[in-house]
C-alpha cells in the first residue's frame, strides 16, 4: 500500500467515522431529542467542485493503468463525498437543555438574542459568534421558536 492508498483510507474512515456519530451518535447525547428540523445546505459549489476533482483523480488514475486499490479506494471516496454533500441533510437537534448545529452543542443559556432576518433565516447570539440557522420550511421557525420557550 503506498502513502496516497494510505491517505486515502484514512480519509475516508474520518468520513465513516463522522457518519457514525453523526447519524447515531449525535442525536442520542445529552438526552433525548425534542425536535429535528432540516437546513439548507451551505457550499454547493465547494462541494460541486471537491466531487469534480476526485472524478478527475479517478479517471487519470484508470487511464495510467494505476493500481485496483487506489481505485476502488477513489470510487469509496467519491461515493462518500456525494454522500456528505449532496445526500446527506444537515440538521438542528434541539433537547432540553440545548442544541445541536453543525455537531457543536450550544446551551440555551448562551443565547443571547435571536432576530429574525428578512430572507427567513434565524440569527442565535452568543457570547462571542452568531449561528445562522436557514432552515428547509418556514414553518420549522415556529417550532423552533415554541421549543425556546418551552425550554426557558
Amino acid at each position: 500500500m503506498s502513502l496516497t492508498d494510505a491517505l486515502i483510507a484514512l480519509l475516508i474512515a474520518g468520513f465513516v467515522l463522522f457518519a457514525i456519530y453523526d447519524e447515531a451518535i449525535l442525536p442520542r447525547r445529552n438526552g433525548p431529542t425534542k425536535l429535528r428540523v432540516a437546513l439548507r445546505r451551505r457550499h454547493k459549489i465547494d462541494s460541486a467542485i471537491f466531487v469534480v476533482l476526485l472524478l478527475i483523480l479517478l479517471w487519470n488514475n484508470i487511464d495510467k493503468h494505476g493500481t485496483q486499490l487506489t481505485t476502488n479506494l477513489l470510487m469509496v471516496l467519491c461515493f462518500m463525498a456525494i454522500w456528505l454533500f449532496w445526500v446527506r441533510s444537515p440538521k438542528l437537534l434541539m433537547k432540553e437543555n440545548g442544541l445541536f448545529f453543525g455537531s457543536v452543542w450550544i446551551d440555551y443559556g448562551r443565547i443571547q438574542s435571536m432576530n429574525l432576518s428578512e430572507d427567513g433565516i434565524l440569527v442565535m447570539q452568543l457570547e462571542q459568534r452568531r449561528l445562522l440557522i436557514a432552515v428547509k420550511q418556514l414553518d420549522d421557525l415556529e417550532r423552533i421558536y415554541n421549543t425556546l420557550v418551552e425550554a426557558r
